[in-house]
């Protein structure tokens, strides 16, 4: 069935990023009592890229074989995520607006990330993403879930 198809992928990127948060939960918990060194703001900097590449993952899953559309275009990491944020004629809203201005620092992270040096990270500015992530992380997927039960509930979707 094809919604069996699309809770399985996000399933399993739901897995990944709690893989990841927990592979890396020493580290984060140990930066909230001391500031860390450059190696360690270098690793935490990228559990926070591949956290969002992980969100995006899902986000894409939905796009594509939801909505039926693929984005491309320079501004296309940022409309992904708007998308996400908008009740669709195919499906509800996967995302609060609330939780999408929480994302959107998240991104612009890992936008950042991906174009710098690991060397010029700041821990000031790593802080305010890396502090909160489990919350954010928990409100992500609490919406996630209520999102997938309105789509096992919506028999509109089957295909």
């Amino acid at each position: 069935m094809f919604i069996d198809k699309v809770v399985s992928q996000i399933q399993f990127e739901i897995r990944q990023i709690d893989r990841l948060i927990d592979m890396y939960r020493t580290l984060l918990m140990d930066c909230k009592d001391k500031e860390p060194d450059l190696v360690e703001i270098t690793a935490m900097a990228s559990v926070l890229h591949s956290f969002y590449n992980g969100l995006e993952n899902i986000f894409a899953i939905i796009a594509k074989r939801i909505d039926e559309r693929s984005l491309s275009g320079e501004q296309w990491h940022k409309k992904l995520l708007s998308e996400m944020a908008k009740k669709t004629q195919k499906r509800n809203m996967v995302i609060s607006e609330v939780l999408k201005e929480k994302l959107v620092e998240y991104m612009g992270f890992r936008h950042f990330f991906r174009h710098s040096y690991s060397f010029i990270l700041e821990w000031e500015e790593l802080r305010r993403l890396i502090l909160p992530l489990n919350e954010v992380w928990s409100e992500f997927k609490k919406e996630l879930e209520e999102f997938l039960n309105g789509l096992n509930q919506d028999s509109g979707h089957s295909r």
